[in-house]
Order: C-alpha cells, then structure tokens, then sequence
C-alpha cells in the first residue's frame, strides 16, 4: 500500500491592493499615485504605506475620476472591495471634497420631510443625475417644531443649505435658530440667530446675502420687519420695514428682488396681498395686482420668470408675464396624478427642468421647452418677445419606505 504525504502549505491569497504582489510581465500595475492634495488615506496610521492602485491597469487619477462619479446609494458595497475604496467612500464629506477639488459637480434635491403619524422631521437628498435617495445626518434641533414653519434657502456657491425659524409644534412659539448644512464637512453648524423669531415667513437669496421678511411672532401676530444675512461677516442687519404686518406662503427672487405672497385660501374673502423689496434702494413697494391674485399655488424662478403650479385648476402650470401683468398657460399636461399635494416645487435653471416633490416624496420632473408664438414677417418687434413654454413630465416612483412621508420644503445643491 502506497502512502501520500499531503502538505499543509497553502500559497497566499493575495487581495485586490496588497502591496506583497508580486508585478510579472502579465500582470502589472500602471505606476501612478495620487497627488498629496487629493489623498484617500482616511486614517493617518496608514499615510506610512506605500501607496496602492484604485483600480488595476488604470491610472489612478484616472481611477479616482471615475471613482468620485459613483452613486452615494452604493457607496456601502463600494466601501468593501479594498482598503482604499473603504477610505474613499466611507466619508460623505472626503467624498465631495474630492469632487469639488477637481471641480465635479452634480444636482441634488435636499428634501425636508416629515412622518405624518409621528412627526419626526428628516431630511432626504434626490440625486438628480442618477435618481437615486441617500439620507445626511439628522437636523440638530431641540424642541419639536413645526415642519411648514421653517424657512429655508440654499447657497450653491458655498454649498450649503441654511434652515431659519420655525415654530414649536402645539404652541404659538416662534423660534430665531438658524442652522447650517454644509454638503462638504456633511454636517450641521448653528449660526447666529436672527433678530426676530419668525414662522411661515419669506425668504430668498439675493447677491448671496440671504433675506426674511415677515411671518408669524408670538401669539400668531403677523411682522412687518425684515433682516438680511451675510455669510461673510456671519451677521444679521435689519432691512426697511415690509409697511403692512403680512405672513407669507410663497416667495421668489425674480431679476434682484424679493417677492413675497401671502397667497389665497378657498373660500376667497379678499384679495391676497403681496411686497417686493429692492435692496438697492433697500425699498418695499406693492406687488401688481394681476401677479399678487393669480400667485395660486407653489412657484419657482426659471428664465427669469415667476412659473406656478395652480393649486385650484387641475395642477397646470402657469408663467406669469411681468409685462402684461398677467399670466400665461404652460403648454403640456398638468402634473402627474401620483404627485399629490401637498408638495414642495424647485427649479434647475441651467437644465430648463422643474422639480416637484409630493406627498410620499414621489417626484416629477418637468422638461421646459421655449419658443416664439410667431415669425419675423408675420410680428411686430414688440410681439417677438412674446414667449411661449411647453413642459412635459417625467415621473420618478419614490421607494415605499418613503409613502409615510410629507414634503415641507426643497432646495438644490451642486455637489
């Protein structure tokens, strides 16, 4: 009888990045490494190492390019391929800053949402170029608040979203906080509060400097004043006074100036009123009448045109002409059925598209399209600057995790 001696020797196992690989003329790594500035060493025990390849046969600057374009929604599974991966994807906040240091950016709709059961306010982000959700850490705030109370804005220049006011939920208590996200350090700050503590309010962003006005104080009493901030100095100054105590449902930046409504309710006992600030002159003046009255629904600033989606004749779009003072029917269908009230609306001006999320944070998505009523030899020159819009919508089904949740407001970043 034959014996056999079996060894207990096994060869190693070598993983996608271990720097004991040996390199043979038919399997070998391309020699580039990354600069310091764009390192992807999370932990700085393991700077000492000798750097390793993103990807096998591609450089890694171009490695990392392709890297930095993956979606968050997979940054979990991405983060277990290798070491460098996990270090790469593991920091929402390393992640973008790569990207805005070799100048990648992309939109992303942050929205605040809240449980209709419960509550409890969260914030979702809509990845605009992938339509995929991720979260960002919770809102640091200590009393419950009112969802609708709060005021937000966005500063795409610095990437950031700020979050003003608000009310106390089941008391009259307004609140002056002002929160700040910052997209790149994935965190939230709190900056100094505002003059007045303010709910429902207007608000906008103008040169950078954001400004409120009116709203709600104590006891339900409507403001007049107004106030500007400077995330420069990080300061609040106070601005002219609105003239009339007026809290708002809607505003608008449209060509340097604030426009502020405090919109209709059905039955209609009297005309809505609304201002218009001028920072130049730092001066409130009476909205037309034909803007202030057909302001029925939710709008956004596109081609620097106020485009509203009417709340009261089947959810059409509508385009309101400063000119004329009136306003002008979107050509297309009205919103999708499945984005139902009530539902929060932003504007991606360099792409011409309307995004609107509703109740159970499904979206839809509108493609605006611009053309002249007429020709050359038919029109006078004062009719060829008559415009007209075609939008056509396309829907994106939100996940059903998401059908116990109620939009409040939404802004964009490019991150």
């Amino acid at each position: 009888m034959r014996r056999v001696r079996v060894s207990s020797f096994q060869s190693p196992v070598h993983k996608l990045g271990d720097t004991q690989m040996k390199l043979t003329s038919k399997f070998r790594f391309a020699t580039a490494t990354l600069s310091p500035s764009l390192s992807l060493t999370a932990d700085p025990e393991m700077s000492a190492e000798p750097p390793i390849q993103l990807i096998p046969g591609l450089p890694d600057d171009v490695a990392l390019n392709c890297l930095l374009r993956v979606p968050v929604k997979y940054h979990l599974s991405c983060r277990l391929v290798c070491r460098q991966w996990h270090n790469l994807f593991s920091s929402k906040s390393h992640f973008f800053t790569l990207r805005k240091t070799l100048k990648l950016q992309s939109p992303y709709l942050f929205t605040l949402a809240y449980h209709r059961c419960t509550g409890k306010i969260e914030w979702r982000v809509f990845d605009l170029s992938h339509l995929s959700w991720h979260t960002i850490p919770a809102m640091p705030c200590r009393d419950r608040a009112c969802p609708r109370g709060f005021g937000c804005v966005s500063l795409p220049e610095i990437g950031s979203l700020l979050v003003c006011g608000g009310l106390v939920s089941d008391m009259d208590c307004p609140l002056h906080l002002v929160l700040k996200y910052d997209v790149y350090k994935n965190r939230w700050t709190a900056l100094p509060h505002m003059l007045a503590a303010r709910s429902f309010f207007g608000g906008g962003v103008i040169g950078g400097r954001v400004y409120v006005a009116g709203g709600y104080s104590t006891n339900q009493f409507e403001l007049n004043s107004a106030e500007v901030y400077d995330p420069v100095k990080g300061v609040w100054d106070p601005v002219a006074s609105m003239g009339i105590d007026m809290a708002a449902s809607d505003s608008a930046v449209i060509d340097g100036k604030l426009y502020v409504t405090e919109g209709c309710t059905w039955p209609f006992f009297s005309s809505p009123r609304g201002r218009v600030y001028d920072p130049k002159p730092n001066k409130w003046e009476g909205m037309a009448a034909g803007m202030r009255e057909g302001w029925t629904g939710l709008g956004t600033v596109y081609d620097n045109r106020l485009f509203v989606i009417s709340e009261y004749a089947r959810m059409c779009t509508k385009v309101y002409d400063m000119e004329s003072d009136m306003w002008d029917p979107v050509d297309g269908p009205p919103l999708p059925e499945r984005v139902k009230k009530p539902f929060s609306i932003s504007c991606l001006e360099q792409q011409g598209r309307i995004v609107v999320v509703g109740r159970g944070l499904h979206i839809a998505i509108g493609h605006i399209e611009r053309s002249s009523d007429c020709s050359k030899s038919s029109c006078s020159k004062s009719s060829l600057r008559k415009v007209n819009y075609t939008i056509s919508w396309e829907e994106v089904e939100a996940p059903r995790d998401f059908s116990d949740l109620t939009p409040s407001s939404c802004q964009i970043l490019y991150a």
